[in-house]
């Protein structure tokens, strides 16, 4: 098995995990999750990583608390940031090169996300 299968193979393995605990646990808001996680690629395309964080960051909801905690502690991880407030990271200490690795990070978990949403969250298309 290649790195890069691997690293495929945990993405999904820990987006299904977000979504499954969404669908389980948070049945409140798991539509608008579902949405959220459906969006968000897009989103940062058209935006830009730090925007779509603060976004989400600033509306407070549970889903977007959510989906916010999500792809930050993914990317954290994958980037070895430590400092704890991924948002502070990307907008003042992150070189281009580690802003646009972050971004393409984020984008390859999302990917898995929005998959597993559509499958789980029961929103219709």
């Amino acid at each position: 098995m290649s790195q890069q299968q691997s690293l495929e193979q945990k993405r999904a393995a820990r987006a299904w995990e977000c979504v499954t605990d969404v669908r389980d646990n948070h049945k409140a808001f798991r539509k608008d999750y579902g949405s959220l996680a459906r969006s968000a690629p897009a989103d940062i395309q058209s935006n830009g990583l730090g925007q779509t964080l603060a976004f989400w960051r600033a509306k407070g909801k549970e889903e977007h608390k959510a989906i916010y905690a999500h792809v930050t502690d993914w990317v954290k991880k994958q980037m070895n940031v430590t400092q704890p407030d991924l948002l502070a990271w990307v907008m003042s200490q992150a070189s281009t090169d580690q802003y646009r690795q972050a971004t393409a990070e984020a984008m390859a978990f999302l990917q898995w996300l929005k998959r597993f949403a559509e499958a789980e969250l029961g929103e219709e298309k």
